[in-house]
């Protein structure tokens, strides 16, 4: 019988650099305050996210950090995937810094997402987007059909985030 050992694919720290911009994999890289505040004050997708929900969420993922210069220098933008590393990944937070756009820079951090070794997933790369089409068409996503897909929003309480009414509470929380 085949063992895996299941998050294996994200110990493995990648390095790319191209016209003095560098893409790294390794969290220890990242400046997530910088991350977070853009998060949290611009992107429409995660406005208001709170502090230990977006550090969850990186611990949590297969981080892409871009930055000017070497590895861990000035973050200049930001992606991340969800994964199993089998089956299924989603992109999302994806992000270049204002004083950075106009450079193919988004270009390029989606390229190298989407060559990622680890990416390989057999069965669906999803992401979503608003605004964003024209640069996933360039890396090969496509629309999918509507309707197929489907979510749940959970509710935000006074601590964040509380669990979605059809959810089973566990007996021994308390409200």
């Amino acid at each position: 019988m085949l063992s895996v050992n299941r998050g294996c694919f994200r110990k493995l720290r990648r390095m790319w650099e191209r016209n003095g911009f560098t893409i790294s994999t390794d969290g220890a890289h990242l400046d997530r305050d910088v991350i977070w505040r853009y998060l949290h004050d611009e992107a429409y997708w995660a406005n208001g996210i709170p502090r230990d929900v977006f550090e969850t969420s990186i611990e949590s993922s297969l981080n892409f950090g871009l930055f000017e210069g070497d590895a861990g220098n000035t973050q200049a933008g930001y992606c991340r995937v969800v994964t199993d590393g089998a089956t299924f990944a989603w992109l999302c937070d994806v992000f270049v810094l204002p004083a950075y756009r106009g450079r193919g820079l988004a270009t390029w951090l989606i390229e190298i997402v989407v060559g990622h070794p680890d990416l390989q997933v057999q069965r669906g790369f999803v992401l979503g987007t608003r605004d964003a089409h024209g640069l996933y068409a360039k890396s090969g996503w496509q629309p999918v059909e509507a309707g197929r897909f489907m979510r749940i929003i959970p509710r935000l309480g006074r601590s964040g985030l509380r669990p979605h009414r059809g959810a089973i509470r566990d007996p021994q929380a308390r409200a």
